[in-house]
């Protein structure tokens, strides 16, 4: 019990104290190790850094960032309201649809659920607002939709997930689609629902156009680089093609000719880029090979089996342990941003659901989900922020305005426990 309430106190002191993430990981190793066992630290910590970041999984991560990168400096967010205008104004709802389906396009070539949120947001809020939406459902809907990012592949934390759990980036990216469109379609459900019950109509909703088939077609050349890019980058890794790696790779180029094409393409772009890949890059890096660090010291503190013996104590059932872990994260996702959350508590909490019988890639999907949730708590989420930095909302508003999509996330997270199939189907088919 020593070593468990001396490794929290120790997280809890560096973490306040303003410590960079990355090092606040290392550092409760680094203390819990030589406080309770005779070890060599220095080459514990060496060894399982070099380890953690030097998998050949992690190339893909500095590369999908690039990517992301790129197409928030090219015209493709600046066209994707007015292109999917035409296919959603006449749907109840209309025009919010935009946020929930501009984010999933976003994510499905993006990775970071902040990104999406910010990439999307700049363009749908100015949007929506002007004709007439309420501000509350913008801002919810965009906040919750955003969270896509993280789930519908190529997604950053996925990636990591995979590393960290030495399970298959592939078959994690193929987890994640069909419960990314799943959850995409129950937002989009909710805001039908809500427009009809409500009685929710706007004026460009109700336009009688008998050439709305013509809008939409006119509209699909600006979504073709979208499909180009999606079809290279999930058509090459699913079709045998490719490694994520390469995938990757592949997909930077395309991204750098679609800007050529389109006249985005410049040396300042370029570099803006770069730059932005590595300090996100960087900052993952001091993370990921502090997390390695970290899974190895709480082993060597038996602070999994600890734990586990208390939990198994309980006799849960693996629905009752699935709920217990959704409280779990929801209370700490309020105070800790999702890498955080991931890379403290894996090393912890895998064990526990592996040994009820669900495998890791299910538990890939499950936990990005509810880290996804993290993003839209108080006071630490991130997406919340972005939503603020884009409206000049106070974060209480914006909280209260994203709390129906963060029920459905909840809701979502037990049919997926339900139904674990929902994550697992495409995986068992490569």
């Amino acid at each position: 019990m020593m070593p468990i309430v001396t490794t929290i106190l120790l997280f809890l002191v560096l973490l306040t104290s303003g410590a960079w993430v990355g090092l606040a990981l290392m550092g409760v190793g680094i203390g819990g190790l030589t406080l309770f066992r005779s070890l060599p630290v220095d080459k514990i910590l060496a060894q399982t850094v070099w380890n953690g970041l030097t998998s050949p999984e992690l190339v893909a991560l500095p590369l999908f960032i690039l990517m992301a990168e790129l197409l928030f400096r090219s015209r493709f967010i600046d066209g994707l309201f007015s292109a999917l205008e035409p296919w959603v104004r006449r749907l109840p709802g209309g025009l919010l649809h935009t946020n929930v389906i501009g984010c999933t396009f976003f994510a499905l070539i993006s990775g970071s659920s902040a990104a999406t949120t910010s990439a999307v947001g700049r363009i749908t809020v100015r949007e929506l607002e002007k004709r007439g939406y309420e501000r509350s459902i913008v801002m919810g809907s965009l906040a919750g939709a955003g969270t896509l990012g993280f789930l519908i592949p190529p997604s950053v934390i996925l990636i990591i997930y995979g590393v960290l759990a030495q399970t298959s980036v592939l078959k994690l990216f193929a987890a994640g689609i069909l419960p990314g469109l799943l959850l995409a379609c129950m937002f989009i459900l909710y805001l039908a629902i809500r427009a009809i019950v409500l009685k929710r109509q706007y004026e460009p909703e109700q336009d009688a156009s008998e050439n709305i088939w013509k809008e939409r077609l006119r509209a699909f050349p600006t979504l073709l680089p979208f499909f180009i890019l999606m079809g290279v980058l999930l058509g090459s890794m699913y079709g045998g093609l490719a490694s994520p790696s390469e995938a990757a790779a592949i997909a930077v180029f395309t991204t750098l000719v679609i800007m050529a094409v389109e006249g985005t393409l410049s040396v300042k772009a370029v570099t803006d880029a770069c730059l932005g890949t590595a300090r996100t890059a960087s900052m993952l890096g001091l993370i990921i090979g502090a997390a390695s660090f970290l899974s190895t010291a709480v082993v060597y503190l038996g602070l999994p089996q600890a734990i586990s013996a208390q939990i198994n104590a309980l006799d849960l059932s693996p629905m009752m342990l699935i709920a217990l872990l959704v409280v779990i994260y929801i209370v700490l996702g309020c105070f800790l941003e999702g890498m955080s959350l991931i890379v403290m508590t894996l090393p912890i909490v895998l064990p526990l659901v592996t040994n009820v019988g669900y495998d890791k890639v299910w538990f890939g999907v499950f936990l990005v989900i509810v880290v996804e949730m993290a993003q839209i708590t108080p006071p630490v989420g991130l997406n919340l922020f972005v939503i603020q930095g884009l409206t000049g909302e106070k974060l209480g508003r914006i909280a209260r305005a994203v709390f129906p999509f963060f029920l459905i996330m909840i809701a979502f997270v037990f049919l997926l426990a339900a139904f674990p199939q929902i994550a697992t189907f495409l995986p068992s088919k490569l």
